[in-house]
C-alpha cells in the first residue's frame, strides 16, 4: 500500500515562466551535444552544491563545458533563469489535488534544482504546508539519477521502497531513477505524447492509479 508520494516539480507540479531554461543554457553557451549527455552535465554542475550568485552558477556550468561566455551572454543567461522561475504558474488543479492527497499520504517534494529556483517558487505559493519533507539536489550534493539520492530519502523518511511512489514528467530523472531501485513510478505526460506503462495527464487521475 503506498504511504508516500514522492513528486518531481517542473513540469509535474509547476510551469516554468519561460520555455525549456535548461536547453535555453545550451544554446546560448553553443553546447554541441546530444541534449541527454548534456543535461546530466549541466545540472550536475550547476544543481549539487550551494552558489551565492547566480553568475557563480553559471560560471561553473561553463567550466564544465570549457566554454567561454561574453558579459551580454551572461546577463542573458541570469535574465532567462531568473524569469523561468519568478514567472513560474502552477499546473491550475495542483494545489487544490496535493490539499485533498496530503490528508491521506505523505507528500515528499524531490527536484534537481539550484538554491535559487525551485525553493523560490514554493516560498512565493507558500507551497511548503503541503510536504513533510523537501529533497533537493543542490543540498543532497547529487541528482537523483544518482544511486544513493532516493535511498537518502527513504532513509530519511523510515520507508520502504515498497511504501513510495514518484511522480515525475521525466522518463530519465524521474521514471529510470525510480525504476533503479525498484520504486513504482507513474509519468506526468500532460501532452499525452509519450508512452509509459503507467501515466497521467493531470494530478486529478493520480489518486487512481495509486491503488
Amino acid at each position: 500500500m503506498v504511504k508516500a508520494i514522492l513528486f518531481d516539480f517542473w513540469g509535474t507540479l509547476v510551469d516554468n515562466g519561460v520555455a525549456s531554461p535548461i536547453k535555453q543554457v545550451k544554446d546560448i553557451l553553443g553546447i554541441r551535444m546530444p541534449f541527454s549527455a548534456y543535461v546530466v552535465r549541466m545540472e550536475g554542475a550547476m544543481m549539487t552544491r550551494k552558489f551565492d550568485t547566480l553568475r557563480n552558477a553559471f560560471d561553473a556550468v561553463a567550466k564544465e563545458f570549457r566554454m567561454r561566455y561574453s558579459d551580454e551572454q551572461m546577463e542573458e543567461l541570469i535574465g532567462i533563469w531568473n524569469k523561468s522561475w519568478m514567472l513560474a504558474q502552477p499546473y491550475e488543479e495542483v494545489a487544490t489535488i496535493l490539499e485533498q492527497l496530503q490528508k491521506k499520504y505523505t507528500l515528499v517534494l524531490v527536484a534537481n534544482t539550484d538554491n535559487f529556483s525551485v525553493p523560490g517558487v514554493i516560498e512565493k505559493l507558500g507551497w511548503s504546508r503541503f510536504f513533510a519533507q523537501q529533497f533537493f539536489s543542490y543540498e543532497l550534493g547529487e541528482l537523483k539519477t544518482d544511486a544513493d539520492f532516493l535511498y537518502r530519502v527513504l532513509d530519511t523518511l523510515k520507508l520502504k521502497v515498497e511504501d513510495c511512489v514518484m511522480v515525475g514528467d521525466s522518463i530519465h530523472s524521474d521514471m529510470m531513477a525510480a525504476k533503479q531501485i525498484g520504486m513504482k513510478a507513474i509519468l506526468m505526460d500532460r501532452k499525452n505524447m509519450r508512452d509509459f506503462e503507467q501515466k497521467i495527464t493531470n494530478l486529478s487521475e493520480l489518486e487512481g492509479v495509486l491503488v
